[in-house]
């Protein structure tokens, strides 16, 4: 039986909330193509990964960017993949392609469309988390706010409108990355068993 939630969370109880921290885990920076081949090795034997973008703010009408950032969570391991500086490597479209690998991810249709800016390639086995939250009874559509309601912690959005294409990614970014596609696994399995 599945279990039911709250509605929804206000933004000050969201607050109130305690930070929510990465676990003892490992966030890898691929920033080559050799280190994404390294890297895709890795990912292409997980059934679940967790997934997310990011990319450069503009604060300009007019100004977009492409994605900068794929971040793709496997367990205990963040890879993050810096694709303003690699582009989307033939190994990376092949773990995006697979179907026998689920991607768990939230509001996907802005992530595939941003992702399609920079290279058109095949997308397969996603699981789109806003598509089925309400299952549980739970009305929000943030990732904040879903698990703010399912865990009880807040997670932090101060580092969502930094330069995402910066020459170097502080740890501050990186953690802000990894917490984000670490976070959508743990709501899915949350989703699935109840665990």
């Amino acid at each position: 039986m599945a279990m039911e939630y709250r509605e929804t969370i206000t933004n000050d109880e969201v607050e109130a909330l305690p930070l929510l921290e990465y676990p003892d885990g490992k966030i890898v920076l691929v920033d080559t193509v050799r280190d994404a081949f390294t890297a895709c090795r890795e990912l292409s034997d997980a059934t679940v990964l967790g997934f997310d973008t990011e990319t450069r703010p503009s604060f300009k009408k007019g100004v977009s960017y492409k994605i900068a950032l794929m971040q793709i969570s496997k367990g205990n391991v963040c890879y993050l993949f810096r694709l303003n500086k690699i582009g989307v490597p033939q190994c990376l479209n092949d773990v995006l392609s697979n179907p026998k690998i689920l991607k768990v991810g939230l509001s996907l249709k802005d992530d595939f469309h941003q992702l399609r800016r920079r290279k058109d390639i095949p997308l397969d086995g996603f699981y789109d988390i806003q598509k089925h939250i309400s299952a549980v009874g739970i009305k929000e559509l943030s990732l904040r706010k879903i698990y703010a309601i399912m865990f009880g912690k807040r997670i932090s959005k101060t580092q969502r409108l930094t330069n995402w294409e910066a020459e170097t990614l502080d740890a501050k970014q990186q953690m802000y990355a990894a917490i984000d596609a670490w976070a959508c696994v743990e709501i899915y399995n949350k989703l699935m068993y109840n665990v």
